[in-house]
């Protein structure tokens, strides 16, 4: 698996309840947050789901 950069760039505030649930899970706490993490299918989705709200850079 590869390895990725994602930052937080847009507020979850107003957006869904799921939407904010995501961030969460994918261990973004607040704005300009970065975590590196491994690409997984699950990871995959995630990214999906909230991408109005990141960025992702390859790791």
């Amino acid at each position: 698996m590869s390895k990725v950069k994602i930052t937080q760039v847009k507020s979850v505030s107003g957006q869904t309840a799921r939407q904010r649930k995501t961030m969460q899970a994918l261990g973004i706490k607040k704005m300009h947050h970065v975590i590196e993490t491994e690409l997984s299918p699950s990871i995959q989705g995630m990214i999906t789901k909230v991408a109005h709200l990141i960025k992702v850079e390859k790791a």
